[in-house]
């Protein structure tokens, strides 16, 4: 199967600017502090078939952590239940679904499960609604600048997940070509500025609603307040009747 064929009219001809230069610098040495957070996975307590659960999977070289401020966000806005688990460097994408699959095992059955991915993650997230079965659990998937469509970057790099992320990767054909096979909704949350995603077009999913936040590079999307706010409305919106916290 050829390369992902990108959607050039979402995207404009972004010129990193040095304020989004300093801003991804700092979202990085932000990241690399929160790394050593939430190694070990996260249930929330009392969690019943009634409640909404938003599962939280990071990217490559990172760890649960990273998801702090956003988790903060959505606890406070939402009232939602927030669950995560860390796992390790260089794992693939289907390895890292069976992660997930058996943490969404530990969360009682009938719980509104809202799985949100940052970069790997997000494609993690896919494969376990379209390869795991996870569509009979999961309400709906985002992802913050998951390159669906591999990136640039993993050419030199085809090797463990290397070879999932690259653009010509069978993994990432096959998430594309069964985006639709499955009723569990998506959103792309997409950097226009992201120099890890390359070409940033890439990060969008082949079905599904997609935000591009100007200036936005790969690792601004964890902490940038637009990116958190459609995160936080997304599962507002999927909410079950009577449980939205409002505003």
């Amino acid at each position: 199967m050829p390369p992902f064929d990108p959607i050039p009219p979402l995207f404009g001809a972004s010129v990193p600017t040095f304020r989004g230069t300093v801003t991804e610098t700092i979202a990085t040495l932000r990241e690399v502090v929160l790394m050593p957070r939430d190694l070990a996975s996260v249930i929330p307590e009392q969690v019943t078939h009634t409640d909404d659960v938003v599962v939280l999977v990071h990217g490559f070289f990172a760890s649960a952590g990273v998801f702090r401020p956003m988790k903060r966000e959505l606890v406070d806005d939402t009232g939602a239940k927030v669950a995560s688990f860390t796992h390790a460097p260089g794992a693939g994408i289907a390895r890292i679904a069976k992660s997930l699959a058996r943490l969404v095992e530990r969360i009682p059955h009938g719980a509104r499960i809202h799985l949100v991915g940052h970069s790997l993650g997000g494609l993690v997230a896919r494969w376990y609604v379209q390869e795991l079965g996870g569509h009979r659990r999961v309400a709906q998937t985002v992802s913050l600048g998951s390159p669906f469509g591999g990136t640039e970057r993993a050419r030199p790099f085809r090797i463990l997940v290397g070879a999932d992320l690259c653009r010509t990767s069978p993994t990432l054909a096959r998430l594309r070509a069964r985006a639709h096979e499955h009723d569990v909704p998506h959103t792309s949350i997409v950097g226009d500025s992201d120099s890890v995603v390359v070409p940033c077009e890439s990060a969008v999913f082949p079905r599904g609603d997609v935000h591009v936040l100007p200036g936005r590079g790969h690792n601004s999307l964890l902490f940038d307040l637009d990116s958190i706010s459609l995160v936080v409305d997304r599962v507002r919106r999927m909410q079950r009747p009577g449980t939205r916290r409002q505003p």
